[in-house]
């Protein structure tokens, strides 16, 4: 009886250990991998603060969806939330899924042999399905948004047709604070090989994929990969099969190959969901002029980024400065913001801090209507024209 009374404190030891972890664990991981950086906020003036009330605001990139987080409630932690989405009048938030990321993490060479993303669907209580497909990974990424757009009193909408965004935009004419949410896949490997699988992604909502992330996979070669190879065979027919749907195409992370070989295939405009530009930045994460002047023929749009890695600076300057460089090469119609929140990153502000991105923007000696196009102008042309018409 003593030892059954024993083993029964441990079994209940444990389960309480394994609750803790459960509840304290996530959050301390969210914390830790996505803060802000230590600048003094630049402050808005009365003249950008009306500017920014009536602009449409666009983020191409934000990986909120993979963190133990109610999008729906106000943190002090993390980037994004709808509160904080609405404080910063963001018209439209890009959620981009992670479905595996390398151990190692950087910029110029990782494998496929190791996933930080296995023990945070397991520590998170993902289900048992995730511990080890990377498509219900993104299957459950998106029922997530999904849930979260179902609970929201209609305040975050889901855009997955031109109607559905031509919709929006006038209802929030009258409610400017719906936000409109945008899925999308950062990586491609979840297809698991299987061109079949894009259609069943694009039934459960994805509208905007990614190739690559920090590994190479079946379609072709990283930036940060080790072969840093172009479009395979299976590639190429995904690209096609995705112009066919109605899905963006984002470059972000592809090597440089492979955009090459995207940029030959492209029927429509194209995106760099989130990246900086090496002539501010010379980094393997960020783009070439050749490349940013690849992506503007095909009508597209850069996304430029709000970390150090992308714009060599931890303030919204050095991003307007990375912004400045790319439209006096390719054109001010081709730039956009693709913040990267809640992408494991340190950023100068979070959600509710974009009007400080317009502060900048005007210091920086840009025009009200280039303004307006840079902070979501560009990206509302780019969805009106690709997505599918309903």
């Amino acid at each position: 009886m003593r030892f059954k009374r024993i083993g029964l404190l441990i079994l209940a030891t444990l389960f309480v250990g394994i609750a803790l972890a459960v509840m304290i664990v996530p959050k301390q991981v969210d914390q830790s991998f996505n803060q802000r950086s230590n600048v003094t906020p630049l402050p808005v003036s009365s003249e950008a603060a009306q500017l920014h009330r009536n602009l449409f605001v666009a983020d191409l990139h934000a990986d909120a969806l993979l963190w133990q987080r109610d999008l729906l409630e106000q943190h002090n932690y993390g980037h994004v939330d709808l509160p904080r989405l609405q404080a910063g009048n963001m018209a439209l938030q890009v959620f981009s899924v992670v479905t595996k990321a390398p151990r190692a993490l950087n910029y110029d060479r990782n494998d496929a042999n190791s996933d930080l993303v296995t023990p945070l669907a397991l520590v998170q209580l993902w289900p048992v399905a995730t511990w080890s497909s990377l498509k219900s990974r993104a299957l459950h990424q998106a029922e997530k948004l999904h849930e979260f757009s179902a609970r929201s009193q209609s305040q975050l909408v889901l855009i997955k047709t031109k109607s559905d965004l031509a919709a929006f935009i006038e209802q929030r004419k009258s409610a400017p604070n719906l936000v409109a949410g945008l899925l999308a896949m950062e990586g491609m490997h979840p297809l698991e090989g299987k061109l079949e699988n894009l259609d069943e992604f694009f039934n459960a909502g994805f509208r905007m994929l990614a190739p690559m992330h920090f590994f190479d996979n079946e379609l072709g070669g990283s930036a940060h990969g080790v072969s840093k190879a172009g479009l395979t065979d299976f590639g190429s027919n995904v690209i096609k099969r995705m112009d066919d749907l109605g899905l963006v195409v984002d470059v972000a992370h592809a090597s440089p190959k492979m955009i090459d070989d995207i940029l030959r295939l492209a029927t429509k405009p194209i995106v760099a969901s989130h990246t900086g530009v090496k002539g501010t930045c010379d980094s393997p994460r960020n783009l070439s002029d050749e490349r940013l002047l690849g992506i503007a023929a095909t009508g597209g749009v850069v996304g430029i980024g709000l970390w150090d890695g992308a714009v060599c600076g931890d303030d919204v300057q050095a991003t307007v400065k990375a912004m400045r460089y790319t439209a006096n090469l390719i054109g001010v119609e081709h730039v956009g913001l693709g913040s990267d929140f809640d992408g494991a990153i340190r950023a100068p502000i979070d959600a509710s801090g974009m009007a400080q991105i317009t502060q900048a923007l005007m210091e920086g000696g840009f025009t009200s209507e280039a303004i307006y196009k840079i902070m979501g102008g560009n990206v509302l042309r780019v969805l009106q024209e690709v997505l599918p018409e309903k």
